[in-house]
């Protein structure tokens, strides 16, 4: 057996995860078609619908955020979808809808930059899309796109179905999904919520539900009104075996939420990000733009060069880890998630570490 060390996750996912949460995943088994399973599932659905703030139909999917993505793009897109990305996981949106056959143009700005409301009324005006697709907060750039600008151009087109994958927001931020109008709010069990990776979840509106019967090829595993339509016959039932496991400790982990109070989670997540920004600035520089920095995850220039593979090297010497650059930003920049469960008196703990570590000169700086 391959022995890892255990070292404290502040990268953007998967987070750390409670003992007690990781404990409810061991609970024996129970028959995914039992009175026992429905019960839990719903229970589940109620307190997603507080979280959201929706009453729209909750869908759960054995399978991570990515999977729901490419099911949305896929089964509610009649005439072409419209995919907008500030960032790696934008285009991802956009990869997914080609290798579907799904008509699809991509909108795009710089790295460090948001998606604004004109540039999607731009877009729009021309009348030959029924789905957006919005990144609400970029992993790869740390920034988090204006949802309620965005969601005020969306209402001048109520024939345009709003996608948004909120993976790592959602849990961390308020997004009011009705009052937003969002039809399709994607996100995973892996960062903001606090479970493994291995589940994901969305809002389905009625909206989107039309939508997606107009639809002819929706595929099968993440044909999104497949799983609408069993589980509202099926009594909260899904067409394949879902992880149990993960349903028990999401069951869990959202009462836990739910008691922590919605608009604490949320002050705790802000004031986590707001003590890494200060901190960025003070050593580094951030690189979004500052009033669209995210509150869940904070992307930082290395300004001073660093190599963040030596730097993460040194702090596994003492049970930390953080996040390099995402794809074109590797090396270029580091990431620091702050999310879940996550305090601030844990992340004060690695500043200190990390400011010990450049006082010393113990990171190896590139030539």
């Amino acid at each position: 057996m391959v022995e890892v060390m255990r070292k404290k996750l502040f990268i953007p996912g998967p987070i750390e995860v409670k003992a007690d949460v990781l404990k409810e995943m061991s609970r024996p088994l129970i028959g995914h078609r039992s009175k026992e399973a429905s019960d839990l599932q719903r229970g589940i659905s109620s307190n997603l619908q507080k979280l959201m703030y929706t009453n729209n139909e909750i869908l759960l999917s054995t399978s991570s955020g990515s999977g729901l993505m490419e099911g949305a793009v896929r089964s509610c897109t009649n005439k072409r979808a419209a995919i907008f990305s500030c960032g790696a996981f934008g285009e991802r949106w956009y990869d997914m809808a080609l290798a579907n056959q799904v008509r699809a143009d991509l909108f795009e700005v710089e790295y460090g930059n948001p998606i604004g409301g004109q540039m999607v009324k731009k877009a729009l005006d021309c009348g030959k899309y029924d789905l957006v697709t919005i990144t609400h907060n970029e992993t790869s750039t740390g920034v988090m796109n204006p949802l309620p600008e965005i969601a005020d151009v969306l209402r001048g087109y109520p024939e345009v179905i709003f996608c948004v994958d909120a993976v790592s927001s959602l849990g961390g931020v308020k997004i009011a999904v009705d009052e937003l109008g969002i039809d399709i709010c994607i996100t995973s069990s892996q960062k903001c919520i606090g479970l493994p990776p291995g589940l994901s979840l969305c809002s389905f509106s009625q909206k989107a539900v039309e939508a997606a019967r107009g639809v002819k090829y929706r595929g099968v595993y993440f044909d999104l009104l497949g799983l609408y339509e069993y589980k509202i016959k099926r009594d909260f039932q899904y067409p394949f075996t879902p992880s149990l496991s993960h349903m028990f400790a999401l069951d869990s982990q959202l009462d836990s939420i739910i008691k922590e109070g919605l608009d604490n989670r949320f002050r705790r997540h802000k004031m986590m990000a707001e003590r890494v920004q200060r901190w960025a600035k003070d050593n580094f520089a951030l690189f979004p733009q500052e009033q669209f920095a995210s509150p869940t995850v904070t992307c930082i220039k290395n300004t001073r060069n660093l190599n963040i593979a030596g730097l993460n090297r040194e702090l596994g010497e003492v049970g930390f880890v953080i996040s390099n650059g995402y794809g074109k930003l590797e090396n270029k920049t580091f990431r620091i998630a702050h999310m879940g469960d996550m305090t601030l008196e844990e992340i004060e703990g690695l500043l200190s570490v990390i400011d010990n570590l450049l006082s010393s000169g113990g990171i190896q700086i590139y030539a």
